[in-house]
């Protein structure tokens, strides 16, 4: 059995039950890129890993009382059968080196389009903070009140993560999730990751049958994936609850960018040259905005600001 194996299913699982993101974004990169599996193999692999690692981060956050089950409900309505057709589509793409291709291709534009709508989420919550900074919106919600369920926008949002998940395992943690915050703004971050979560197991397990029914799944890959995964996913969720995962979405998007532009079969020297002018630019860009919402430009600030505020109200 591969150690290293293991130990990348480990990590990624930890980002999985931490943020609600990065398992097919992380983990098909990781078996393509680094490990040579081929891509269809790894997809289904990981499907099928997932398939069993997402129910005990769910647990955690059902126990914690952090599922939205009338959410999960629409989504599942619509991801569980996409799901199921986004294999079908693989297979009518036919079999041998244009079907790997085809999965390289949409892999690589996944993780872009997951890279991208990462970078959303944070200016969504970096706006909401500023909103409710100024006073424009109640500084704290009533948490309690269920949010207006929005069924026809869900069933769709479900359908096309759903599609976009049997095709690459991309999507159940971090497209869908993206969709939930604009949906859905009255959720707290708990809330979301533990309605995702918990909506991407039936998801992901129709992925999976689908795959496997097909032929694709190679267990002696899939094995190691969860040994690795299943205590992996557990420190994350447990950690979700009293650690914010704000730094690890920023270095997931960052590797999620140098992962898709390889499978896209993008140059050395034009990766690296993207990679350091993002590196480069994002932070500066990221402060611009922050200022112009009227946010400290760092992040830092706003901290220590509460603190001091925590603090004082404690000697009064």
């Amino acid at each position: 059995m591969d150690l290293w194996l293991v130990l990348a299913a480990f990590c990624v699982a930890i980002v999985v039950g931490l943020t609600g993101m990065g398992g097919g974004a992380l983990m098909t990169p990781v078996l393509v890129l680094l490990f040579g599996v081929p891509p269809l193999a790894a997809v289904s692999s990981d499907l099928v890993a997932s398939a069993v690692m997402k129910p005990i981060g769910s647990w955690v956050h059902w126990r914690n009382k952090t599922v939205n089950m009338r959410v999960v409900f629409w989504l599942v309505v619509g991801s569980v059968p996409s799901a199921f057709c986004g294999v079908l589509i693989l297979k009518w793409m036919g079999p041998g080196q244009s079907v790997q291709n085809g999965v390289k291709l949409a892999l690589g534009i996944a993780l872009l389009i997951s890279a991208t709508l990462l970078a959303v989420r944070s200016y969504l919550k970096m706006v909401d903070r500023a909103k409710r900074r100024s006073g424009k919106v109640p500084a704290i919600s009533n948490s309690d009140e269920p949010p207006r369920i929005r069924p026809v926008p869900t069933i769709i949002l479900g359908i096309i993560g759903g599609l976009i998940v049997g095709m690459t395992s991309v999507g159940s943690g971090s497209i869908i999730i993206i969709g939930l915050m604009m949906l859905y703004p009255a959720l707290k971050a708990n809330q979301l990751v533990g309605t995702d979560l918990f909506q991407a197991v039936p998801l992901v397990a129709s992925a999976a049958i689908g795959h496997a029914f097909f032929g694709d799944l190679d267990l002696g890959l899939t094995l190691p994936l969860l040994i690795g995964s299943i205590p992996g996913v557990y420190l994350g969720a447990q950690l979700s609850s009293r650690l914010t995962g704000g730094f690890i979405r920023r270095a997931l998007a960052f590797v999620l960018l140098a992962s898709g532009l390889k499978m896209l079969n993008v140059d050395n020297l034009t990766t690296i040259s993207i990679l350091v002018v993002a590196l480069l630019l994002a932070p500066v860009a990221w402060m611009l905005l922050r200022r112009q919402h009227g946010l400290p430009a760092l992040a830092t600030s706003d901290i220590r600001r509460v603190r001091s505020a925590h603090e004082n109200a404690i000697h009064k």
